[in-house]
């Protein structure tokens, strides 16, 4: 009889839904604030470069602590002012990385396609074969050919041009031909019949038929090498010798070296403005493209 009454008197358990309910908070909560911190951490150089691009002329940027604003007012006429700078305008190269850019984008997209098309959707003797060796070129380092390449495109008379900066984009390359040719395997054999009864041919299928579909890979493609020319310092310091000729990734020592070497003043202001441009485009294409861009390396990564 006792023991029925300790038992009666036992406070219930609460049910197994407000349980889970409060083991899925707790989780949220510390995920989101590990996100929090990890994204702080990562943004404060970022937030430091614009406070800093932000002071006007001779304020001292580097103090103990760190001051995240302006001790006057912000001068936000620093980015015009690296922008149209008289000695060596930012503008000019800016323009030369977009025209890169988009030749580069161009190539990657129509090589690429074609050959993975060809290794995906064809069938020709040896072609498993010749894969392997596009694959196995993947293992090669990029320093290797370095000095054979230079050696090839002074022979050609390219130096000091673009050409060597985005003619090879159009011969493709292992990486980019690999992920498309395991996206375009995930289609349909079905598709290129139906096509072939409607009277396409190989080039038709490949225009009207897989093109569209490749849509996510495409993207994947396009943001990589968009980000990888913006970036790249070493082609175009191997290449180009005249300074109007220059990309971004160079033209922002240059700038910091000689555009400002004879100011008196503390210049660290302008250089953080022209920092800070050459780093806009990419965070403007990221939020573009996001969603489409994540889409897309998930469906690379789980077709094929």
């Amino acid at each position: 009889m006792a023991t029925a009454v300790r038992e009666r008197r036992r406070p219930a358990s609460p049910p197994l839904w407000k349980r889970k309910s409060v083991r899925e908070a707790v989780h949220a909560v510390i995920m989101y604030a590990l996100l929090l911190g990890i994204g702080t951490i990562i943004l404060m150089p970022l937030s430091w470069m614009l406070t800093a691009a932000l002071r006007g002329p001779g304020e001292v940027v580097y103090t103990v602590p760190v001051s995240w604003f302006p001790t006057k007012s912000f001068h936000f006429e620093n980015f015009w002012t690296v922008l149209t700078y008289k000695g060596y305008p930012l503008w000019r190269p800016l323009a030369n990385t977009l025209y890169l850019v988009v030749l580069n984008v161009l190539g990657v997209l129509i090589s690429n396609t074609l050959v993975a098309y060809a290794f995906a959707r064809l069938r020709f003797p040896g072609k498993e074969f010749l894969f392997r060796i596009v694959i196995l070129t993947m293992l090669m380092p990029g320093i290797v050919l370095m000095v054979p390449s230079f050696l090839l495109f002074n022979a050609l008379g390219w130096y000091g041009t673009y050409l060597p900066l985005w003619v090879p984009s159009f011969f493709a390359n292992a990486w980019s031909i690999f992920i498309t040719r395991q996206y375009m395997r995930s289609f349909p054999r079905d598709l290129d019949d139906a096509a072939r009864i409607d009277g396409c041919g190989y080039f038709g299928i490949y225009r009207r038929i897989i093109l569209p579909l490749c849509k996510p890979v495409m993207t994947v493609l396009a943001v990589f090498t968009f980000q990888g020319v913006w970036n790249d310092f070493t082609g175009p310091l191997i290449y180009l010798k005249d300074a109007e000729k220059f990309t971004l990734a160079i033209a922002l020592d240059y700038f910091r070296r000689s555009a400002f070497s004879t100011v008196s003043v503390n210049t660290t202001n302008l250089v953080m403005a022209a920092s800070l441009i050459s780093v806009i485009p990419m965070l403007v294409l990221y939020f573009a493209v996001q969603r489409q861009l994540i889409g897309g390396i998930a469906s690379v990564g789980l077709k094929g």
